[in-house]
């Protein structure tokens, strides 16, 4: 380690906020998964536990580990985060089916007394209803990837740290919404045929492809911050631009492909695993209605 990186992680400092609320989401989630596995043991298996643990891993290392020291030194770094945060996380978390573990896991009081009257407001079951169209999600998720990459937006982001953490709430605020027809977690229903997400999927590494193709052969560095930057892993800004770009190609393409073959062989199966939602009205502090269009509700 050069002694460059070594002033960066000394200078760096854990964001206490951020830790701070992913302990207690998971705390929450880990005490609503306790409490259902006392009513059905098989309602939320142990695999979902697993995945939403790793999603909130996956969030932590982006922007709550000393990765965070890095992201304003090496372009790569920083897309690792932006990977995270998009492509990694909200999938992850999405297929731990945190709705039920996380109502579950709130007092009583607190899901009876704000919970319930939220869920039930006229302008968050509309909004909900809108954000959950396909077509929305997957615009929202194209904007904020190339609309936080414009050179302008991006050296901004650098330089202004409240700036900056906004940038990463869209980013796993739009990876949630990409992803939420993808996998379809309780209490949602699906708003296009199934058929069509293999072509959602593959529409959204076009944009994907644009970026880090632009970033790969464009001949100058396109984020001046980064020429000034000090080589902690001696590589030229330039290169390290490249290597950010092979990256996102490369990993976008993997992780799109796996969602998409899956999806593809469950149409094709004549079986298709489901979670138990016959169950859920009863076993749920939520009646199992559509979701979000439908009236929610703490029993």
């Amino acid at each position: 380690m050069t002694s460059d990186a070594q002033i960066i992680l000394q200078s760096w400092s854990a964001p206490i906020g951020v830790n701070v609320a992913l302990c207690l989401t998971v705390l929450v989630y880990v005490r609503g998964w306790f409490r259902l596995r006392t009513i059905s043991p098989n309602l939320i298996p142990t695999w979902r536990l697993a995945a939403f643990m790793s999603g909130i891993v996956s969030v932590w290392i982006a922007i709550g580990s000393p990765v965070d020291a890095f992201d304003d030194v090496l372009l790569s770094v920083h897309m690792v985060q932006h990977l995270l945060l998009m492509a990694i996380a909200p999938p992850l978390i999405l297929l731990g089916a945190p709705a039920l573990p996380l109502l579950k896991g709130f007092p009583q009081w607190f899901a009876r007394g704000v919970v319930s009257p939220f869920l039930q407001w006229r302008l968050v079951k509309w909004l909900g209803h809108v954000l959950a169209n396909p077509a929305i999600c997957w615009l929202a998720a194209a904007l904020a990837l190339i609309g936080w990459h414009i050179p302008a937006v991006f050296e901004l982001a650098l330089r202004w740290n409240w700036l900056h953490e906004l940038e990463h709430a869209c980013f796993l605020g739009t990876g949630l919404l990409f992803w939420w027809p993808v996998v379809q977690p309780w209490p949602s229903v699906a708003r296009w045929p199934r058929w069509s997400i293999p072509l959602y999927l593959f529409c959204a590494t076009l944009p994907c492809d644009a970026l880090s193709g632009f970033l790969v052969f464009c001949d100058r560095v396109v984020y001046p911050s980064y020429r000034s930057a000090p080589r902690v892993f001696n590589i030229s800004a330039l290169q390290d631009q490249e290597c950010a770009a092979a990256l996102m190609w490369a990993c976008v393409t993997i992780i799109f492909l796996v969602p998409a073959v899956i999806v593809t062989l469950e149409i094709l199966s004549p079986q298709r695993t489901r979670l138990p939602q016959e169950t859920l009205p009863q076993l749920s502090p939520v009646r199992a209605q559509p979701f979000p269009a439908s009236k929610m509700k703490i029993v």
